[in-house]
């Protein structure tokens, strides 16, 4: 239920108040953005077009080159051009959009996440029945339980947010709108709204997190009945997914399992997740992958060869 609120709109301090601090995270930030939107949508578009890359692997990538770019850009756009103002001002409609986008797009990367960490297990552990378990029925269910847990974990998150009332201070130390954050200045009592956070967010980032790790220590412990080269390859496919793990979900556990507690170094650990991850993400699961560069040069060979009869 919607609290009466006199706060209309949220002044965000951002990642420095420093004048030349602040152009070096304009130009810094612009080329994380930018090649994130590259390395995501040179995915998306090489998946969606290509008939080599049609297992469910790639059907579960790229849904998440999509909740990348998209998380990306519920943060990044906003964030690059407050660095170049003095004090950045967002409205209470904006930052509860920014809350929900935020959550929406981060818990959908999750779950993206566990499809390919059980795709990745079945096709290394139960590679006779891949193709019986990881059918496309199952695959487009899969992704759609993944997409209604996201909205369901963003709406919670909302609900969170304006059953809070806040009344006076406006100035958050931040450089976006987050539970967190915002609850610091909120007016009411938020011991229960901060043990929901920790029971929703904290606990959605533990599990996945307990579950990911578990699925890889598996899928290590199974390799020791394949080939050398089988080995060689698969060791190197879940060492790359499980770096991309840690770098998300360490900072994001960092943040979301301690009730009522902020510190200064959150904004910098929150940039972990934010930034850094949607930008490696593409290069780690898809952009090392043969079967994608491969894909990718016939793409850009129709291109060229189709630029050229005209």
């Amino acid at each position: 239920m919607m609290v009466n609120n006199n706060v209309t709109e949220f002044i965000l301090l951002g990642l420095t108040q420093d004048p030349v601090k602040r152009k070096i995270v304009f130009v810094f930030f612009l080329l994380f953005y930018l090649g994130t939107l590259l390395g995501n949508s040179l995915i998306i578009v090489t998946i969606k077009t290509s008939r080599a890359l049609e297992s469910p692997m790639y059907f579960f990538l790229f849904y998440l080159s999509l909740s990348d770019t998209c998380f990306s850009t519920s943060i990044a756009p906003k964030m690059i051009v407050d660095a170049l103002l003095k004090n950045s001002t967002t409205s209470f409609r904006e930052c509860i959009i920014q809350v929900f986008s935020l959550h929406f797009f981060g818990c959908l990367a999750i779950l993206i996440l566990m499809l390919v960490a059980v795709d990745c297990y079945v096709a290394i552990c139960k590679p006779l029945h891949y193709m019986s378990i990881m059918n496309w029925c199952i695959c487009s269910v899969l992704v759609a339980v993944a997409w209604v847990g996201a909205y369901v974990h963003s709406s919670v998150q909302i609900f969170l947010t304006l059953s809070s009332a806040f009344c006076g201070p406006n100035v958050t130390d931040h450089y976006l709108c987050d539970l967190q954050p915002l609850l610091k200045l909120a007016c009411t009592d938020t011991y229960m709204t901060n043990l929901l956070l920790v029971s929703n967010s904290g606990a959605i980032c533990i599990v996945s997190f307990v579950l990911l790790v578990f699925s890889y220590v598996v899928i290590l412990y199974s390799l020791r009945n394949h080939s050398a080269e089988g080995r060689k390859k698969a060791l190197s496919t879940c060492i790359s997914h499980i770096i991309v793990v840690i770098l998300f979900f360490v900072p994001c556990i960092f943040i979301y399992t301690r009730p009522a507690t902020t510190f200064p170094m959150d904004k910098m650990i929150t940039v972990f997740y934010t930034f850094a991850t949607p930008l490696l993400n593409p290069l780690i699961y898809t952009l090392r992958n043969a079967e994608v560069k491969n894909a990718m040069r016939k793409l850009w060979s129709k291109k060229l060869i189709s630029e050229d009869q005209r």
